[in-house]
């Protein structure tokens, strides 16, 4: 019986069928360490409290226990090392955290005065961002002064590079807290870059000297200037919007883009051509391979005696090692730079890589050197696009490898385009679940865009680039810039025309944290094994997808500091308490709705047939059976108490209504944004407090 056949046949169990399948796969068991590593880290993210210290290091020695003991006693180890994934996962994941607890500041502070050391410059489309170190804020002491502090100035630039001191006066805040259960925890960000605080300077920073014995660091100074050289010569040969996307594409400076240009490139699915990762990394790498074994080719005596194919290698790895410096070591380009060394250590030592094995390889580096990476959009979508790919060229590569066998040009130019389609679907298909989990868009028309600004970027956008960098110690860099700036505007172009296509991006609401585990895990079974089971994977995802049908986004919203309150009208549509309110939260609440933005609430009448009726003293919203007061006027709330489901007040009202439940200022401080769900049956509540745990990360506001 063959393996792939059904799993129940005349002489097989169901068990011996599955157990056949198992072992018929053993080269690809190496390929589920990492994914096994991924559930250990999030098995310590989701815990609702902090894990005890010893918990980590306590899995980690029992797992490597338990499998030398397999090992000595001759017995299978794919349970023991499953184990061990799992453990070195939960581990490393604790142990990071550990390793960046910082103080966090508790309340606002300022004006104050900052001294610190600059550690990075982020160019934005008005001024600049600032991230310090700082040695003096106000009148903190060091027990309670943040590692990192991120100011934002209003106008012009930093006048100091990164590694020296500055000077200046700043609003500061506490890291702000996720606007709704589920929403994006910058909490947490904040907590592992340990920045303990944000804000903005008022006014100019200054340099200021350096405190005994802290002068900057050669070489954290060397490549921050490197970075803020390269973006500058990039800005002054291009001012305008093509030089804040060359300097994405080449030294991975995003900041400085307009929102206008960057919400073209999300929507036409070009995001990735702003984000240094395999789509630049492999071409900076195959321009500099190609390039300098036809150099080395021109040199008879070179090619005929030594192994112009290795030096080759050689060259390209240092090149894209120093392409990795130049784009701040993100976790895409530390992904990208490991894959195609990977492959470029290959060809050195006359090996063929093995691409699956090499994306788990990258996997396992990345998340035991930052394991919050996992948690982050970036990790997701950059792994699950790579590793799509991979398995898609693996399985089609016999169909591939006779459709080029004996092609002629043209049809090795259409093999291209195609190949190009299928590239740009697979990517398109493998990140969608991500995109929607943590964007709640999904581009439509991507597959259009790729096919013809992809190859843009790789036949003229890039090559200029390369030439661009290397004409700078020569101060030429601008014969090289403006020919690269004719393909950005080109690729810009079919961005916005895209975009204004009808129905170009779709509004999705936030997929389930359990349904995006159901549609990554049947993505992984899909994408891992190799016999026709590997369509059982289709399975979870058809039901994690699925599940979007039966998301009911809350009734009534309400902001961590009250000053927004929103509520559901019949259309989906949410309705604000007040026309201008923080423009980031009210973006949030509506696009994890897919929801439009409605009018405000009227100042009295009513809306929607009685639905939100409104006077001076506050409103009364009726939906699925259940009454909500949104108090104005503090004299309100005892009769509202009375007449109420649920209550909503921007001042203390829990003695007023000891029967009925509150929503007052004293809970938002105290527990952050909440989420109301109104049903007939009763009235769930979430808040952010709940949804963060107790976790170091999610301090205390009051």
């Amino acid at each position: 019986m063959s393996i792939a056949g059904p799993i129940v046949g005349n002489s097989l169990t169901t068990r011996e069928a599955l157990t056949q399948r198992f072992l018929a796969e053993r080269a690809r068991w190496p390929l589920w360490f990492p994914v096994l590593m991924g559930v250990g880290i999030a098995l310590y993210f989701l815990a609702e409290q902090e894990p005890l210290a010893w918990t980590g290091p306590a899995a980690l020695v029992v797992a490597v226990g338990v499998l030398v003991a397999a090992w000595r006693a001759g017995r299978d180890l794919t349970g023991a090392c499953g184990f061990l994934a799992v453990a070195l996962g939960f581990a490393a994941a604790q142990f990071q955290a550990e390793m960046a607890a910082a103080p966090v500041l508790e309340r606002r502070q300022g004006p104050v005065d900052v001294v610190g050391q600059l550690v990075s410059v982020d160019p934005l489309p008005e001024g600049a961002r600032l991230t310090i170190a700082p040695s003096q804020i106000g009148e903190l002491d060091a027990a309670h002064r943040p590692v990192r502090i991120r100011v934002r100035l209003r106008k012009g630039d930093s006048p100091a590079a990164p590694g020296e001191w500055v000077s200046l006066r700043a609003m500061l805040m506490p890291p702000p807290a996720p606007s709704m259960p589920g929403a994006y925890d910058f909490d947490r960000r904040a907590y592992f870059d340990r920045l303990g605080a944000v804000g903005y300077a008022l006014g100019a920073a200054t340099r200021t000297a350096a405190p005994a014995g802290q002068e900057p660091g050669f070489w954290q100074g060397a490549i921050e200037s490197m970075r803020r050289g390269v973006n500058a010569r990039i800005r002054a040969a291009l001012p305008g919007s093509d030089g804040a996307i060359a300097a994405a594409i080449l030294a991975g400076q995003t900041h400085g883009i307009k929102p206008d240009d960057s919400g073209a490139f999300r929507d036409a699915g070009l995001a990735h051509i702003l984000v240094i990762a395999g789509l630049h990394m492999g071409m900076v790498a195959g321009i500099a391979f190609f390039a300098l074994r036809a150099f080395f080719a021109l040199i008879p005596r070179l090619a005929l005696n030594y192994p112009i194919k290795k030096f080759a290698a050689l060259g390209a790895l240092i090149v894209i090692f120093g392409y990795l410096l130049l784009s701040g070591a993100t976790v895409s380009s530390r992904r990208a730079f490991m894959m195609i060394g990977l492959v470029l250590l290959a060809i050195l030592v006359d090996r063929i890589s093995v691409s699956p094995r090499a994306v788990a390889l990258a996997a396992i580096v990345v998340m035991l050197m930052t394991p919050e990476a996992a948690t982050g959009p970036s990790f997701q979508m950059s792994f699950s696009a790579v590793g799509c790919l991979v398995a898609f060229y693996e399985a089609m590569r016999p169909t591939l490898s006779a459709w080029h066998r004996d092609a002629r040009p043209v049809r090795r130019a259409g093999l291209y385009v195609l190949g190009l389609a299928f590239t740009t679907m697979v990517t398109t298909v493998a990140t969608a679940p991500f995109t929607i989990y943590h964007f709640n868009r999904f581009p439509l028309y991507s597959v259009a865009a790729n096919a013809t600004a992809v190859p843009i970027t790789g036949f003229w956008v890039m090559p200029w680039g390369i030439v661009s960098v290397l004409l700078m110690p020569l101060g030429l860099e601008k014969f090289a810039l403006v020919p690269m700036s004719w393909g950005i505007e080109a690729i810009a172009w079919i961005g916005h025309q895209v975009t204004s296509w009808p129905g170009a991006v779709m509004l999705v609401p936030s997929l389930d944290a359990g349904a995006l585990a159901l549609v990554s895990i049947g993505g992984l079974w899909l994408c891992i094994w190799t016999g026709r089971w590997r369509w059982w994977g289709m399975a979870p995802i058809a039901l994690g997808f699925l599940s979007l049908a039966f998301i009911r986004p809350p009734d009534v919203l309400v902001s961590g500091d009250m000053k927004l309150v929103m509520v559901r009208s019949p259309d989906g549509a949410y309705l604000p308490s007040v026309a201008r309110a923080d423009p980031l939260v009210q973006d949030t609440w509506t696009k994890r709705a897919a929801a439009a933005l409605g009018a405000p609430w009227p100042r009295s009448g009513s809306v929607g047939d009685n639905l939100l009726s409104c006077d001076a003293e506050g409103c009364i919203y009726r939906t699925h059976g259940q009454t909500v007061a949104l108090i104005r006027d503090g004299a309100a709330i005892a009769e509202d108490c009375r007449a109420a489901d649920l209550v909503v007040s921007p001042v203390a009202a829990h003695q007023a209504c000891r029967t009925t439940p509150t929503i007052d200022r004293i809970d938002t401080l105290e527990k952050g944004g909440h989420a109301v769900w109104l049903d007939p049956s009763g009235i769930t509540i979430a808040t952010v407090r709940q949804w963060q745990g107790a976790r170091p990360w999610s301090p205390k506001r009051y």
